[in-house]
């Protein structure tokens, strides 16, 4: 559910958008149609009628990201929204946002607002890679990137974890204890956050989205969301549908699922990720040794999980044990080109010779994944991404449940189960999600794409995205087994997907139906 392949890196440390269609669909909970009661709309319109002072957007000489904005021609601002929608004379936040210009003013079509995914990614400094990878897209829109509440330069919250995320539980139960216990510490150092913890919530951040529109002047904005990014932009489009002019969500997720426990779908489609590497990986066997055929090369993966599971592994200045190997394996997801596919062979063949007695020297690829394992969390983004989750659905607080979802699935998930089906600190928050979960249920004309073989988006949700919104078409990427499609920022090119998504954002005009793009093979 992360982009990108440094951002993959990043998951396998955290694991890991009434108009003229009709409208929304019914209610989605309590409050969700923001403006309906009178004295909010009036408590909220300061907020959206707020003048934004727009300013470089470097912060010192050391801030690259802001130099490079400065330097693409964009303006930084602030704005103030409530830190409770339902109370919002209470207490405030502040979002950093930066804005690209249309370049090509006698065309310009609007404003796109752009989330890379996550969450707890900032969306500023990306802006920028969208406008360079499209440049035809950047001269017709102002881009727009909205650091999310409480992420980057927006009220950041930092709990100060030790690490960047949980552990999978292991091969037995000793291993899941210590999984529930980091969980738990990690949890209880955000207890001090407790105040504004439950109004971490994509709902809000929707909101927020909405607030910036208004405060920037635009009647409608167009919106592109990439894999968290798209249940953002889900919400978005439930909650203001008659505010959207057009909107692509790259990698949908299941609207109905998002939360703590969304990893339990994923499993299988990691899985068959692996399968797929294992293919290619077969390939190459001259030059990586791990198996002639793909059902050696997954018996070489399988056979150093066992040895890993027995004891912990020294590789390089690192230790590899069973609670991280299925972390240090889930970047298989970051691509599925010949370039992605060696970076990844060479992190398998270290770990399998560790495995064997050797001394290998940690592939690069795995390198950066160790360091991440064992540095303390960057910048808070791991807390503030488990601060969006553990407000958007409650999750389960009986760590027994996970235990037995763990055992249940150890036959046909045996590398990846112990981590998607493991708790996280979600089940000892300290704090509850201020409102129920977002139904998305609207006809608003929305187009996605994706990958029908994503590891972190899968195609089951993908397909409940296409149902919920029903006024959508889905263009496919078939035989792809990469995390997004559009743009070449976080996997490679398309030209099928570009087409449609191009051709949508220029013209407006939907697919007639639903398309299939074939994905090129691998090498």
């Amino acid at each position: 559910m992360w982009v990108g392949r440094k951002a993959v890196v990043g998951a396998a440390l955290v694991v890991l958008a009434g108009g003229a269609w009709g409208g929304a669909g019914p209610a989605a909970a309590a409050g969700s149609a923001p403006g309906k009661d009178p004295a909010e709309a009036a408590a909220v319109a300061p907020f959206r009628q707020q003048r934004l002072a727009w300013h470089d957007c470097a912060t010192d000489p050391q801030d690259r990201a802001g130099r490079e904005l400065d330097e693409a021609g964009a303006r930084c601002t602030e704005a103030t929204v409530p830190l409770d929608y339902r109370r919002p004379r209470g207490r405030t936040v502040r979002l950093a946002l930066s804005r690209l210009p249309a370049a090509d003013p006698a065309r310009r079509r609007g404003a796109l607002f752009y989330d890379p995914g996550g969450p707890g990614v900032p969306a500023m400094r990306l802006s920028l890679a969208l406008r360079q990878a499209e440049p035809d897209l950047a001269a017709r829109y102002d881009i727009v990137g909205v650091d999310p509440r409480f992420v980057g330069r927006s009220t950041p919250l930092d709990c100060g974890w030790p690490t960047a995320g949980v552990r999978a539980a292991g091969p037995d139960r000793a291993g899941f204890d210590r999984s529930a216990a980091l969980a738990r510490d990690l949890a209880e150092r955000c207890a001090g956050h407790r105040e504004v913890l439950p109004h971490a919530s994509t709902r809000n951040t929707a909101r927020d989205m909405d607030v910036v529109r208004a405060a920037l002047g635009e009647p409608r904005l167009s919106y592109l969301g990439s894999s968290y990014g798209t249940y953002l932009g889900e919400v978005y489009l439930q909650l203001f549908p008659h505010r959207v002019d057009r909107a692509v969500l790259d990698s949908a997720l299941d609207p109905d699922r998002f939360g703590p426990d969304l990893t339990r779908t994923q499993g299988p489609a990691m899985t068959a990720a692996l399968g797929n590497w294992a293919a290619w990986a077969a390939r190459h066997h001259d030059r990586y040794a791990l198996g002639a055929s793909r059902e050696a090369v997954l018996a070489t993966v399988h056979r150093v999980n066992t040895v890993v599971n027995r004891g912990p592994l020294a590789v390089g200045a690192h230790t590899v044990d069973s609670g991280t190997l299925p972390l240090v394996l889930w970047t298989v997801s970051a691509g599925d080109d010949d370039a992605s596919y060696a970076g990844f062979s060479d992190l398998a063949r270290a770990l399998d010779e560790a495995s064997r007695g050797l001394d290998p020297v940690p592939a690069p690829l795995l390198e950066a994944v160790l360091t991440g394992l064992d540095s303390p969390d960057a910048e808070g983004a791991a807390a503030a991404q488990n601060a969006v989750l553990c407000a958007d659905r409650a999750a389960s607080r009986d760590p027994e449940a996970y235990y037995r979802a763990v055992e249940a699935h150890r036959a046909d998930e045996p590398i990846f189960g112990p981590l998607v089906h493991n708790l996280t600190p979600c089940t000892f928050w300290p704090a509850s999600p201020a409102e129920s979960p977002t139904r998305v249920a609207t006809r608003a004309p929305v187009l996605l794409v994706g990958a029908d073989g994503d590891p972190a988006a899968p195609r089951q949700g993908q397909l409940a995205a296409h149902r919920a919104l029903a006024g959508s078409r889905l263009v496919t990427l078939r035989g792809a087994f990469h995390h997004t499609v559009y743009g070449g920022l976080f996997a490679p090119r398309d030209g099928c997907v570009e087409d449609a998504v191009n051709r949508y954002l220029a013209d407006g005009i939907l697919p007639g139906r639903d398309l299939d793009c074939p994905a090129p093979p691998a090498g």
